[in-house]
């Protein structure tokens, strides 16, 4: 029998939980994949909103992985500004034969040198970020850049992970696990991008992420401009 496809979810402290556990609900329905949560210390860690995951695995200890997949949140910059996290992302990630992210996940990705050259997504307040990092940013919701898959903020997680199966397992597994999900949106107002939502809606999102946003992104600059 083949082995298995090993998809390793890396996450971090303040991650986004919809980043994580979307994709997680459509990849581990994925025929032939063996799933593993995993962040840097293992044992247990606190998401954005405060539900907690428990029982995760070191990065350490993780020889390899077959894809890996880095969720987003607000957590991401501090995630990025540690040394050991962003080693243990580029080891896995440089060994790995496709590489993801959902939301900001992919500052991470570029900022561990994963995406230099790449077109790659990010939620919509923070995709031009990418670029620091030597990263074309794509507003699509879905980004396929050869064997990278990234996109838009949050809920896109689950058309990332649908994406990636029917390339891996084919169309029809992606469908099966689309049905059995369920997964058939029609949100009660569109609003769900900028370029859909009305203008006094985009300022009170602009205005909430603000201060976040520049903090973010003096972070990101010096990371950036670090030799």
């Amino acid at each position: 029998m083949a082995a298995p496809l090993r998809i390793v979810f890396i996450l971090y402290p303040r991650v986004t939980q919809l980043d994580f556990t979307g994709p997680y609900e459509v990849l581990s329905r994925m025929p032939g994949a063996e799933v593993i949560v995993a962040s840097k210390d293992g044992g247990a860690l606190v998401s954005e909103m405060g539900l907690t995951f428990t029982g995760l695995r070191a990065l350490a200890d993780i020889a390899h992985a077959d894809l890996i997949l880095v969720p987003g949140g607000p957590g991401q910059t501090e995630a990025m500004l540690d040394a050991v996290f962003m080693a243990e992302v580029k080891r896995l990630g440089e060994g790995a034969r496709y590489i993801a992210s959902v939301c900001t996940g992919s500052l991470i990705l570029a900022g561990a040198g994963l995406l230099k050259g790449k077109r790659a997504g990010c939620h919509w307040a923070y995709r031009d970020m990418l670029a620091m990092f030597g990263v074309t940013p794509d507003p699509a919701r879905v980004v396929r850049d050869g064997d990278v898959f990234t996109g838009g903020g949050v809920t896109a997680g689950i058309d990332i992970a649908l994406t990636i199966v029917a390339e891996l397992a084919g169309e029809r597994a992606a469908k099966v696990i689309q049905l059995a999900l369920e997964y058939a949106p029609a949100p009660p107002f569109a609003c769900g991008r900028p370029e859909t939502a009305d203008a006094e809606t985009v300022a009170a999102v602009q205005q909430l992420f603000a201060r976040f946003a520049a903090e973010r992104q003096q972070a990101l600059s010096k990371l950036a401009e670090a030799p």
